[in-house]
């Protein structure tokens, strides 16, 4: 007999291994249906079209890669540039209420390259943050729909240890997912990101030299506080078999607005725009 898992909440447009830009981590998707006890493993590619750094309003398009599983009841899964381990053994066999915890680690590209906009890229390349951290959740099973329909609330910190904005980063999500059928699931997820003091100045204040050597007026007033919030909505079809395992396709779309102090910065008031969007095509396969 079969059941939902725990939830684990996952992107459609990784690039952790790929470089890409961190946009990329905050695309929602949802665990789906995997055999009681059962490990597993699914992989994914494909490509998604993200902001070229965050507040531009031209994008890029670049390639994806997916990864979660299970291993003795012990989940793992992959947000953009993050990966998640689960370090509470997943005992659910039916509809209840579940908690996740567990370490994260992930890599934030902004601006380290594949910036469209010129006066932007003449404020200079970024350095690589390194940010390692943890995270909480609180997931019910069998919501609205179904036995089968998740609803999830998670918290997650964590800190640059590279030298580079040397600062933190909390992102709260809600997610909410349901299977329309053995072959076909949709879910949406809604996210906003806190920020640090030091991360609003490394990203989005500009001093009085990086004014002269890209145009773009001086900018001091980013602080901590809520950088942006958004939307993402994703719909997976199985195309061999069902959604516990084979082949399947997945889409993805996802609004963000950028809020506050970090929306008047320059490089988003004056060469961006607050509005941001992603999008994303991919296949996973699940063993």
């Amino acid at each position: 007999m079969r059941r939902l898992v725990k939830i684990a909440p996952v992107t459609a447009g990784l690039a952790l291994l790929l470089a890409a830009p961190t946009q990329a981590q905050d695309v929602g998707e949802t665990e789906t249906i995997a055999d009681e006890g059962g490990d597993y493993l699914s992989l994914g590619t494909g490509v998604i079209t993200v902001p070229s750094y965050e507040g531009s309003d031209e994008n890029i398009i670049i390639p994806e890669l997916v990864v979660r599983g299970s291993v003795s009841g012990f989940n793992f899964f992959s947000r953009g540039p993050a990966l998640y381990v689960d370090v509470i053994r997943d005992n659910v066999s039916g509809p209840g209420i579940d908690v996740g915890f567990g370490p994260v680690a992930a890599v934030r590209l902004d601006r380290t390259d594949l910036i469209k906009d010129a006066q932007v890229e003449a404020l200079g390349e970024l350095g690589t943050a390194i940010e390692l951290g943890g995270w909480v959740g609180v997931t019910k099973t069998g919501v609205i729909t179904s036995d089968f329909d998740i609803l999830s609330a998670r918290i997650d910190a964590r800190w640059d240890v590279n030298g580079a904005h040397d600062s933190y980063i909390i992102t709260p999500t809600i997610e909410y997912g349901t299977p329309l059928s053995t072959q076909t699931f949709v879910g949406a997820s809604v996210v906003a990101e806190y920020v640090g003091g030091d991360f609003a100045d490394y990203y989005f204040n500009i001093d009085a030299a990086g004014a002269q050597v890209s145009g773009l007026s001086p900018y001091g007033e980013a602080d901590e506080g809520f950088k942006r919030a958004g939307v993402n909505l994703l719909a997976s079809h199985a195309l061999t078999g069902d959604l516990t395992r084979g082949l399947s396709a997945v889409a993805v779309v996802g609004y963000y607005r950028m809020l506050g102090d970090f929306k008047r910065s320059p490089i988003v008031a004056e060469a961006g725009s607050a509005d941001q969007f992603i999008a994303g095509l991919g296949l996973t396969y699940t063993f």
